[in-house]
């Protein structure tokens, strides 16, 4: 996020939000270097399997971002992903009754799109990305550590 604001401050890009996809080259770089010393750290840490699993379901999560926000030119919408990849995998942690918190991915998605940040479409393929991906991503990396 400071990446972000300085750039914004700096006026690289129009606000915090990088509303214009290719603003967002330097904070997807930010990104995925954060997401891969995150990755690094908790696997030389010996931290749970789990977090490893869930470090590597949001790479390749950002991974599947960058391709279609810079290969299809569409402007995804990175909340409803994020939004969308923890409501799964803390029901694949925790319990199916936990997708009850689905709601509240409905609730990111909605905003983005009454903000007039994202179409329904750059919110909807978000949030499927981010069950998709994330949920299979975070049970296929588990799955050998285990």
């Amino acid at each position: 996020m400071a990446v972000i604001s300085h750039g914004a401050r700096q006026g690289k890009w129009d606000s915090h939000h990088v509303t214009n996809r290719e603003g967002r080259v330097i904070p997807f770089a930010a990104c995925i270097t954060s997401l891969a010393a995150g990755l690094l750290i908790v696997t030389l840490g010996g931290a749970p399997h789990e977090m490893t699993a869930l470090a590597g379901a949001g790479i390749l999560c950002l991974i599947a971002s960058i391709a279609i926000t810079f290969g299809l030119h569409f402007k995804i919408s990175m909340h409803a992903q994020v939004a969308a990849l923890a409501v799964v995998v803390l029901a694949i942690v925790y319990g199916p009754v936990l997708l009850l918190l689905g709601v509240l991915v409905v609730w990111v998605c909605w905003s983005r799109v009454e903000l007039r940040d994202h179409t329904t479409a750059q919110v909807v393929l978000g949030a499927l990305l981010g069950v998709l991906l994330g949920g299979f991503g975070y049970e296929t990396i588990l799955r050998p550590l285990s």
